[in-house]
């Protein structure tokens, strides 16, 4: 072999192995670019200006929450309490600029601050308390969320006109939160790459006493970067509440999982010591791109479950194969290229499958006939709102259009996005059931400029035109319930209230109507109130403790079926007889329960008539039809002696 041919032969050798390495370095950029491609092809809806905005306002709290998330997971640490400090933040700036006072710009400073000072406790727990970073930040999630519902009672605490501008657009294409998500994502890149504590964190991630013996003060490096962390999640909740007009007690709920999942997935290691602030960008990038295409393709939000769950699963798989050396047969191949190659490659697989199992349950409903219509459910986990789905879902089959169906999981940002996304899907009409009524205003607002009517369905939309709400009242329904329980218990007695999830509008409304109504029997005491979030698990936990400080309790109003169904388990034999309990919706098992005589009574919403009558309100205003502003839907109170009325509803 001559000279010349070996002086060549690395340099060919040479040019693969740099694009290789190219490749690894940047393997979830390459997937996001496999996953555009592969939306695109699937949906002519994708590709276009006002959906690609979409997708980026949509990353923005994410990845803001996530740039400060790879700070600690760069020491190899956890942080889970960033999405509760996010919506502390973001209450206490709402609260110090309405109720105290403060100009806005001083509460947006103590806002930062409080997120501050969330990762500096965090940081002190885990240095000088020696806690485990996972049980730190764990409790500090806990302190979080419940301070935000001491200081906002609960409720949404409106925010000054000057603030909700950060959720706004600069003209009609550069959206404010993708700005702030790109000064986040710069500072962070030079925090890492060009300071002392972006090393020192490098430094403690690969071997943490190699660098305390190196001089670095571990300690104090830890404090700093989790009150980076905290200084991040502060940001994120301000840009989140402005989006909303809001600050939600219950806003970025699980945000915390998302943010640590766009860290790994762009490449960072949980073992510490590897992390880019890019790589957390795209990471973020993937998640937003991939619900927002779910929704355009009608998956359902079961199957959206799935496929991020997928994704994430895989992204921490494969970092823990390339940190233990497995897949040897790759040959140094990098793993993190086929990480974003074989992610993407799963997503896409469970995107077909999703769209192939999606039917009339769970997907796109009706033969289409042109008219589209998009349906924003606030939860389809809970039976009420899986009637009213079914009611929808019926009569869009009927009139023959097209129904697409989006759960919101009970989070009012998903559901703004969800709103969004049928925006730019050009439905021709909404149907949203509102997570909270002030929260949906700006995506209804969005959606009335782009001159698609809006259907507000069990409850109103504050501070937005709709075309018709389409809703049975809450507070008159919470006023029949305490009237009934009242003549149920003769007028006097000690009772207990199961609340909702704080606040949510229905939990408010109802509570509203219940307490005004119960006043005018001053023989009845409430002797507790406390909430179970609507579900039937916590109801029967919550009965279950208060029995023990009240034992004497003769009556119990809970503000669903689900929660007064977990009383009624609580209660046992006392259920119905010595113990009077009323819920409210009228759910199939809720009327059971009524006619086998455990539940006392519920206030039935008829959720499946309820349904229809959106859907029959949205394909009159799609075609520009006049209708009311209002469409009651009958309320009635579900008795042993009338329950089988209710029985098919």
């Amino acid at each position: 072999m001559s000279a010349d041919t070996l002086r060549e032969q690395p340099r060919k050798q040479g040019a693969p192995g740099t694009a290789r390495r190219l490749l690894g370095d940047n393997g979830a950029l390459v997937g996001l670019a496999v996953l555009v491609v592969a939306l695109a092809v699937l949906s002519g809806d994708f590709l276009t200006v006002t959906n690609l905005l979409n997708v980026g306002v949509q990353a923005a709290v994410t990845a803001i929450l996530a740039f400060g998330v790879t700070f600690v997971i760069v020491t190899a640490g956890i942080d889970l309490s960033v999405g509760a400090v996010a919506a502390l933040s973001a209450v206490v700036l709402a609260w110090t600029a309405t109720d105290g006072g403060v100009p806005w710009p001083v509460a947006l400073v103590l806002a930062v601050l409080v997120g501050v000072v969330a990762g500096l406790v965090n940081g002190a727990l885990i240095t000088f308390g020696k806690l485990p970073p996972f049980i730190a930040t764990l409790a500090m999630l806990g302190v979080a969320r419940g301070l935000a519902l001491v200081i906002s009672e609960g409720s949404p605490i409106a925010l000054p006109k000057a603030v909700t501008r950060l959720g706004d657009t600069i003209g009609d294409y550069l959206p404010v939160p993708v700005l702030v998500m790109i000064v986040m994502g710069l500072l962070t890149a030079l925090v890492l790459a060009r300071t002392y504590s972006g090393r020192a964190m490098y430094a403690i991630g690969g071997n943490e006493e190699a660098a305390r013996l190196s001089g670095i003060r571990v300690d104090r490096q830890k404090l700093v970067t989790y009150a980076l962390s905290g200084a991040f999640a502060a940001v994120a909740g301000i840009v989140l509440a402005s989006r909303l007009a809001s600050a939600q007690p219950q806003a970025a709920s699980g945000y915390e999982l998302d943010a640590i999942a766009a860290v790994v997935i762009g490449g960072a290691s949980l073992s510490g010591g590897k992390g880019r602030a890019f790589g957390t960008l795209v990471g973020a990038l993937i998640l937003a791109v991939l619900r927002n295409g779910l929704n355009l393709l009608s998956v359902s939000a079961f199957w959206q479950q799935v496929v991020i769950g997928v994704v994430i699963a895989l992204a921490v798989l494969l970092d823990t194969v390339r940190r233990g050396g497995g897949l040897r047969g790759l040959k140094g191949r990098p793993v993190a290229f086929w990480a974003g190659g074989v992610a993407v490659l799963a997503a896409v697989v469970a995107i077909a499958v999703g769209v192939a199992s999606t039917g009339s349950r769970t997907g796109t409903t009706g033969a289409g006939g042109g008219l589209k219509i998009g349906l924003s459910v606030s939860t389809l986990n809970n039976p009420f709102f899986v009637q009213f789905r079914q009611g929808a879902e019926e009569e869009a089959r009927r009139q023959g259009v097209a129904l697409t169906v989006g759960d919101a999981q009970n989070d009012a940002s998903q559901q703004v996005n969800q709103v969004q996304n049928y925006t730019s899907q050009n439905v021709r009409a909404i149907i949203v059931n509102p997570v909270d009524s002030d929260a949906a205003a700006p995506a209804v607002q969005a959606a009335g400029r782009a001159r698609i009517p809006v259907i507000a369905a069990d409850r109103g939309v504050n501070g937005a035109a709709v075309a018709q709400l389409v809703a049975s009242d809450n507070v008159a329904g919470g006023r029949d319930a305490a009237r009934r329980l009242a003549e149920e218990l003769g007028e006097k007695g000690k009772i207990v209230v199961i609340q909702g999830q704080p606040g949510t509008s229905a939990s408010r409304e109802r509570g509203q109507g219940f307490e005004e109504g119960i006043r005018r029997y001053p023989g009845i005491q409430v002797v507790a109130k406390q909430p179970a979030d609507f579900d039937r698990t916590k109801g029967l936990d919550v009965m279950t403790n208060l029995l023990q400080s009240h034992p004497d309790v003769t009556g119990v109003f809970a503000e669903n079926d689900e929660m007064a169904l977990g009383a009624v388990k609580a209660l046992g034999a006392k259920a119905g007889g010595q113990v009077k309990v009323i819920g409210f919706d009228g759910t199939p098992d809720g009327i059971k329960a009524v006619r086998a005589g455990t539940l006392t009574a519920t206030v039935a919403q008829q959720p499946r008539l309820l349904g229809r009558m959106a859907v029959q309100a949205a394909i009159k205003a799609a075609k520009g039809e006049r209708i009311e502003a209002t469409a009651a839907v009958p309320v009635k109170i579900a008795t042993r002696e009338n329950a089988a009325e209710f029985a098919t509803s």
